[in-house]
This record gives C-alpha cells, structure tokens and sequence, in this order.
C-alpha cells in the first residue's frame, strides 16, 4: 500500500512510521524522503511488499513553499539552530530586488550543504558529526533549482515556492538569497507539496 501523509510540524519523520504503525497492521513500513521536524507537508509512505517502490520515489522532483528570514543566520540554516550572524539588511532591497534574486537561481547551483543535513560522509549523518562538536567542511553539491514562484516580502520575510530536482536543499537555496541580497537569510517555515506527480491535496492528517 502507498500512503500519502500530511506531516504536521514538530515531529520527525520516524514518528510519522510510528504513529501508523498503530493505526495500520503492517510487518514493513517505509518513507520516500525524510522531512526535518520543522518542516510540515507531503510524505509518502510504503507498507509491506510496496516499500520496494520506495527507491522509485527518491529521485523524484519537489516543490516547497518556503519562507525565508532575511538578517539572521544559525548554524542549522534554519530556526530551530542558534543564532550565529546577524547582518543588515539593505535598504535597496524590495520586491523588484527580491523577485530578481530569485529568478536568477533558477538551474544549477553549486551550493555547500548543511552540516545538519542527513546526507551521509563515511556513512555517518553530517548532523551527527555537527552534534559531536566535530569540525568538518560542508560539502559542495550541484543543486538544481526548476523553477521559482515569488509570493511576498514584507522587509523581512520571502514567501517563494520552489520547483527543485531530487537532493536540493531549500536551507542551502536560503542562505544562498541572503549572499545575493548582501545580507543573511536562514530557512524559517518550509512545506513540501509535491513529489513527482503526487500532491499534498491527496495527502491524508495524522489525526
């Protein structure tokens, strides 16, 4: 069975298996892609004989609706890390700047990842690394950006929604705004909204 999931804020990925595991009998169960618990949005989830389609689903595109917070960055590139920078934000920067940015990330950027990211060096999570103090260079990755819809700014926060291939992070394509809006940005709410040809409209609640 595939099961398309809403998930809310302030849990992990792992709870989402969790609490279907009591809702649905399973021997097997799976997701396609791991969301922070942060972010809200579409998982899709796997049981028994179908989690073998799961690695089908990996390489999908993604889109997201992110708001990003212009001045402040943390070490986690999104809010829930401590604050490491704070910078001004230019006065010149309005609307026209903003929509203009981000326009102008649309294709391939080579952008270091998270050090707080899943992405795995030596078979080890980079978060685990950052959690044990230990210093490591982030790594340098080509992100693909497919498109980006400008919704708001308000002086401090940019609503956009990001059409992005498969291993793009949004927390790396945030802070990458700031450099180009001469300030700092960190990722302050992120909501995936598809996978592939699966939207969050199909997705069922959790409660």
């Amino acid at each position: 069975m595939i099961l398309l999931v809403d998930k809310p804020k302030g849990i992990t990925s792992f709870d989402v298996i969790r609490i279907l595991r009591k809702k649905i009998e399973s021997k097997k169960m799976g997701h396609a892609g791991t969301l922070d618990p942060m972010a809200t949005g579409l998982m899709i989830i796997a049981t028994d004989a179908d989690t073998k389609k799961l690695s089908e689903f990996l390489g999908l595109p993604k889109s997201y609706e992110a708001e990003i917070t212009l001045g402040v960055r943390t070490d986690t590139s999104d809010m829930e890390g401590k604050v490491v920078e704070e910078k001004t934000i230019p006065t010149d920067v309005n609307e026209g700047v903003v929509g203009a940015v981000l326009s102008s990330m649309v294709g391939d950027i080579n952008l270091p990842v998270s050090l707080y990211s899943a992405l795995k060096r030596g078979g080890k999570p980079l978060y685990e690394y950052a959690r044990e103090g230990k210093e490591i260079e982030a790594p340098v990755r080509t992100m693909r950006v497919d498109s980006v819809i400008f919704t708001s700014f308000d002086g401090v926060r940019i609503h956009a929604t990001f059409a992005v291939g498969s291993g793009t992070y949004i927390r790396s394509l945030a802070e990458e705004v700031g450099k180009r809006l001469n300030t700092v940005a960190t990722l302050s709410a992120l909501r995936r909204i598809s996978v592939g040809d699966f939207k969050i409209e199909d997705a069922m609640s959790l409660t």
